[in-house]
């Protein structure tokens, strides 16, 4: 019994990092949408150590400046842009004044439009800012547990709002089960690691509350549900903003 319930867990881990990653692990066909949202934070874990240790070796060649373009790079490359293609489709159908049938069609739309191409290299722009302004003593934990914090958001998408579309869209499998308060527990990673930034693990935890939330809020409001773009937005959202506001006053 044991033995079966370690298997489902490494299928589940397997099946989020395949989900999420281009990271070539586990055998095709193994994939199993229902229980890998929960391990949507431990896969944030394992790029944001890959970042880390980009990040240290680049250090020894460049400057900070330099090291935060590969760094953004790097992590877009791991994920196969993917979540970057949820914000620009997010944006393309969210921003404007458009009914929700036509927001939904419009990110269902593969053609990027000027929304979406801004918000992706604002986006891109506001997390190149942010690693560039970490300082060192605090850079490499940060570089791991913030990717961890930006996809852990996502199972508070996945559990408080209604799926927008039918049958359709990446994104339906993910919400063919109710999630149980269990379901989070991924999230006690990141939030254990940051007791180590003292003050500023506070100040990380608080801004994290308070961009989820505001993110579900204008969601609920704009549209009334949510779906896989709109996920990966909140990936990308999220991510450059915690890298942004963590790093307020590290230079003093």
């Amino acid at each position: 019994m044991t033995q079966d319930c370690e298997n489902t867990k490494m299928k589940s881990l397997i099946s989020a990092i395949q989900f999420i990653t281009i990271l070539p692990l586990g055998k095709p066909g193994t994939f199993d949408s229902k229980g890998m949202v929960p391990f949507f934070p431990v896969v944030g874990i394992v790029l944001g150590a890959l970042v880390a240790a980009l990040d240290y070796a680049v250090l020894r060649l460049w400057t900070e400046p330099v090291a935060a373009v590969l760094d953004v790079i790097f992590l877009v490359v791991l994920t196969g842009a993917f979540h970057l293609d949820g914000l620009g489709d997010t944006a393309d159908g969210l921003l404007g004044h458009r009914t929700k049938e036509k927001a939904l069609a419009v990110m269902k739309d593969s053609r990027i439009g000027v929304m979406g191409l801004i918000a992706i290299v604002t986006g891109l722009s506001i997390k190149w800012g942010g690693i560039m302004s970490l300082a060192a003593h605090h850079r490499s934990l940060l570089l791991v547990i913030i990717p961890a914090y930006a996809r852990g958001g996502m199972i508070f998408g996945i559990k408080f709002l209604k799926y927008g579309r039918s049958s359709d869209g990446i994104g339906h499998p993910l919400f063919s089960n109710t999630l149980k308060l269990s379901a989070f527990w991924g999230l006690l990673i990141p939030i254990l690691l940051s007791f180590f930034l003292g003050w500023r693990g506070i100040w990380l935890n608080l801004i994290f509350v308070i961009i989820t939330a505001s993110i579900l809020l204008y969601y609920k409001k704009r549209i009334g549900c949510i779906t896989g773009d709109m996920l990966g937005a909140m990936t990308e959202i999220t991510e450059p903003v915690l890298f942004l506001l963590v790093s307020i006053g590290m230079n003093l």
